[in-house]
């Protein structure tokens, strides 16, 4: 007979184990969720999503912030170590734990629900594959904190500095409770200044998402993806240094685009990862040398450049300012000098 491990060991073991913090959130709080972002189709017999992460440290972005350090954002922190080591090493082992105690546990990568594509179900009466949960909304439904005006998670102890993954599970687990809307952002807008993309509308645009989980309701800034994805994956000539050398003459304002998310991924990633024939001009061969660099060192198979200027640096600059948030640090603000930003077009030599 398997001994059933509990809620509470299932929560110390996750610290021990050096996540950061972890919730709780039964399958009904998912009630609304399109199918193809739905727990229960990945694993039909789901009853509780175990949400977990650890803290982005504050350290790995001021390079970025200071404009003299690019690679340590996306090594550490945004899609490398972090992301895919991290976090999932101590996940697999909790995993276990509760395989252990005679229930299925079912690892979740947070995969990009925008990357779904078109094909059809493998099962007559299925979903269609490729199912990708919302990571930021299960946090919600786990209590683990609420969605910033910018979209993006916040959580009492580090703002929005966190990355997550989850476990599904058919082991049943007492919910842990939701934090009340409103709890950590108070609609500063300081995001929306920070944004460089202009990706972020303003309150008083009035251009919002709502979703609702048991009589809560939920709302943040329904955020021009397209601007937000050409601006943090490189295509932003006033967020990267690398452009202009390997584009003498771009002149691009990503604030006047409207492409698509996945038109921007496409236009991005062609640019930053191809390789062009080596020239006397450009010997490497690399189209936007330094991204295809940042890509390579970043080791999990992605890149951030832009590095959330708005939407996570100015968000908690202001939140540790503002005391709302707990972990707080001897040398005060992270902003501490004024913020650089370049020009969109740089004549050529």
């Amino acid at each position: 007979m398997n001994k059933r491990i509990t809620k509470e060991e299932i929560r110390q073991l996750a610290l021990d184990k050096g996540l950061d913090f972890i919730g709780f959130a039964n399958i009904e709080r998912f009630a609304g969720a399109p199918p193809r972002m739905h727990p229960s189709s990945i694993f039909p017999e789901c009853k509780t999503v175990i949400v977990m992460g650890k803290r982005v440290i504050r350290g790995g972005w001021r390079g970025i912030e200071e404009g003299t350090h690019f690679p340590n954002y996306t090594y550490f922190d945004y899609h490398g170590q972090l992301n895919s080591f991290f976090i999932h090493l101590p996940l697999y082992e909790l995993a276990c734990a509760i395989e252990d105690s005679g229930y299925e546990a079912v690892p979740y990568y947070p995969g990009p629900p925008e990357g779904q594509g078109n094909n059809p179900p493998i099962r007559e009466g299925a979903v269609a594959p490729n199912v990708h949960l919302a990571i930021r909304i299960a946090g919600l439904a786990a209590g683990l904190g609420e969605i910033g005006w910018s979209k993006v998670f916040l959580t009492k102890k580090f703002g929005p500095r966190v990355r997550m993954a989850a476990i599904l599970t058919d082991m049943e687990i007492e919910p842990d409770p939701l934090m009340k809307p409103g709890t950590l952002c108070d609609k500063c807008m300081e995001c929306v200044k920070g944004c460089s993309a202009h990706a972020i509308p303003h309150l008083k645009d009035h251009k919002t998402i709502k979703i609702n989980i048991e009589g809560q309701e939920y709302e943040w800034a329904d955020v021009h993806m397209g601007r937000c994805t050409l601006s943090y994956h490189g295509g932003d000539p006033s967020m990267s240094p690398f452009i202009h050398k390997c584009f003498p003459g771009w002149n691009m304002d990503v604030t006047q685009q409207d492409m698509t998310e996945e038109a921007a991924y496409k236009f991005c990633w062609t640019l930053s990862l191809g390789e062009w024939r080596k020239t006397h001009e450009f010997p490497s061969g690399k189209i936007i040398e330094g991204h295809a660099y940042t890509y390579k060192w970043g080791e999990a198979g992605s890149f951030g450049i832009e590095g959330s200027r708005g939407c996570m640096r100015s968000c908690f600059n202001h939140l540790e300012k503002r005391k709302k948030i707990e972990q707080t640090f001897e040398g005060g603000e992270f902003i501490k000098r004024e913020r650089w930003i370049l020009p969109c077009k740089v004549e050529r030599k």
